[in-house]
Order: structure tokens, then sequence, then C-alpha cells
């Protein structure tokens, strides 16, 4: 066993039995005040300095770069949406090995979600079920968050790429969604390397339904003119996030609208309404609404990520169920350029950071 091998086992075995089973242990184990915990300390931090117990020089071992819809990404694996909501840790994730991260998601205005609790742990099945419904500050206080640390699309003042993914204000009607969009849209182009369009969410009330035919052409339609206007030379990358559960028939409907849209890329995927990879007592949660990620949507996503790769042209951010580096290498066999990380990261912490960087 090399040495490097060695130091990626010991922050796992550290992480799985003295760290993780002292945060969920914590908060009377409410996953959701624990994570915020968690967040709120990584702020604190700010940059997390790289030698403390070697984590930061140790994530980034033998990171590789990668050029995607024009952006270079010093690493391929990345934070998901959804675990730094109002880029409070943002500051925090490159000091931890990730090459970018995605902030948010953010809406208009901001909202507390869907009444708690809301989150719900599935330890056997290695997963989370979560109904958190966009829960955010809103766009206009993640715009200032970032002005307030200078950060501005491609000057890398937080070290890392940053992307913003984008969701519809709950209480705004569907008829007025593409406003919705691009209120956050203007706000947030200027500090995003790339802005990540979520209309898959099953949290939001009809938000799925963006992603059908005439709506999904007049949002992305819409979305993609904007950024020409906001920077008619240099415009900020479009991405559309799409659900687990689409058939091969509708993702192949989503794909054609984006690719005649000018989307630069597609990210596979969110999380699922299926219950099936559910395993003894977390059989449980399978009444609890809200999706679920982790294990259990390993193989849906890589399916989806590799029939984006096969049809189309477009780059391919593969998320959903990356619980090993092993995982993350068939996303890339899949055709991924990059990866990202939630579920993932909360069970196994940042020597699953480093084992991905190490594949090169």
């Amino acid at each position: 066993m090399t040495g490097s091998e060695a130091l990626t086992r010991g922050l796992l075995a550290g992480y799985q039995h003295l760290v993780r089973p002292a945060l969920f242990r914590a908060r009377g184990g409410d996953a959701e005040k624990i994570h915020e915990d968690m967040i709120q300390a990584l702020g604190l931090v700010g940059h997390v300095p790289q030698p403390v117990l070697g984590l930061g020089t140790a994530a980034m071992a033998r990171r590789s770069s990668t050029l995607v819809a024009g952006i270079d990404f010093p690493g391929r694996v990345g934070v998901a949406a959804g675990l730094d909501k109002n880029g409070v840790a943002a500051r925090a994730w490159a000091g931890l090995g990730f090459g970018f991260a995605e902030l948010g998601t953010v809406t208009a205005f901001g909202q507390p979600g869907n009444p708690k609790p809301r989150v719900f742990r599935a330890r056997e099945s290695r997963g989370i079920v979560n109904r958190m419904g966009f829960n955010n500050e809103g766009a206009t206080a993640l715009a200032e968050r970032l002005d307030g640390w200078g950060v501005r699309r491609g000057n890398r003042a937080l070290g890392i790429p940053l992307g913003i993914s984008l969701g519809k204000t709950k209480v705004t009607p569907l008829e007025d969604a593409v406003e919705d969009y691009l209120t956050s849209l203007r706000l947030l182009a200027d500090k995003a390397d790339y802005v990540a369009i979520n209309i898959s969410s099953p949290n939001t009330p009809g938000l799925r339904s963006l992603q059908d035919g005439e709506a999904l052409r007049e949002l992305v339609t819409a979305l993609v003119a904007e950024t020409r206007e906001l920077d008619p030379s240099d415009q900020v990358p479009v991405f559309v996030k799409v659900a687990p559960d689409l058939t091969t028939e509708a993702l192949d409907e989503v794909l054609a609208t984006c690719v005649e849209a000018g989307v630069r890329g597609m990210i596979a995927t969110n999380t699922t309404l299926a219950r099936d990879g559910l395993v003894g007592q977390d059989r449980s949660l399978a009444t609890e609404a809200g999706g679920l990620s982790g294990a259990p949507l390993t193989v849906r996503s890589r399916e989806m990520v590799r029939h984006i790769a096969e049809t189309t042209d477009l780059p391919v951010m593969g998320v959903g169920g990356i619980m090993t580096p092993a995982d993350a290498q068939a996303m890339f066999d899949a055709g991924a350029s990059l990866v990202q990380l939630y579920t993932g990261f909360i069970y196994h912490g940042p020597a699953l950071v480093r084992g991905i960087n190490r594949l090169g």
C-alpha cells in the first residue's frame, strides 16, 4: 500500500468511525439541524487551511483539470446543488479538494421551504429522503454574499469555478415561471461560471411540469436569450438538470429542446420519487413525501448519463448515488465530464473527494 492510499483509508476510517457518528448523534439526530451546523461551521472557517489534518492537500492529490462548456475546472468532482443553498460555505469547498461548487438551489425570492421535519436518513440504504422545497434566502441575498467576497464570473475569487442553481419560487404561478427564473438570472449571472436550471426537484408543486414540451422550450429559450443580452460576447453557460424519473422518450424530448435552445450542458440527475432502493428498516420511509438520493439512485443516474452522452454532444455532469470512487469512475465511463456529490459526501466525507481526485 502506498502512502497516498494509506492516507485515503485513514481519512475514510476517521470520518466513518469518529466524525460521522458524532455528527449523526448531534442535535438529537435531527438531520437538517446537523446539516445546517456543518454548513455554518464551514462558513465560519472560511478558506479551510489545507494543512489542517492534511485534508486540503490530501484531497487534491493527483487532481486533474478539464475544460467543459468553456470553463476550466481544476478538478472533476464538485459540490452538488442543495449542499450549500445560500453559499454560506462557498469559501471552504476548494480547501476540501472540490474542483467546483454549485450553490443553491436559489429562488428569486427567499422562502422557508416545506414544513419540518423534511429530511430523513435511510442509513441501511445509504440514502436520504428530503422534501426541503427550495428553502433559501433568495437570489438577492446570495448575490450580496458573493459580492462581499469579490466573486465575479471567471475570477476564481474562491479558488474554484462556481455554478449557481436556479429554481422557481413556490408562490409564483407556473405561468409566471419564466420571469421568476429571469429575475434570479439577472441578479446572479455576473457571479456564476455557469447557471443550472433546476426544473426537476419533486418538492415544489408543479415544477417538474416545466420539463414538458412547450413549457420547457419557452423557459430555456428565454434564459439562453437573456444570457446573450447580459453578455453578448461571452454569455454564461446554461445547464439543465433533469429528473431520474423521466421516461426515455420524455428525456429525448428534453434533450432535443435543450440542443435547439442553445443549452451548453446537462446535469443528471435530481432525486427520485421511486422507493424500490430502500432496504431493511428504511422501508418505513417509503411513505414519506420527497426525493430519494444516495445509493438507491446509483444505477439510474448512470443510465441517464450514458443515454445523454450517446444521444447528444452536450457535456454531462453526473450526480446521484456516487458513494465510492468506483461509482465516480463508472459515471466517467458512461460519458460524464464531471461529477457532483451530496449524499456521498454526507456519508463518506473528504476521503471520497480525495479518492475521486486520485482517479486522474
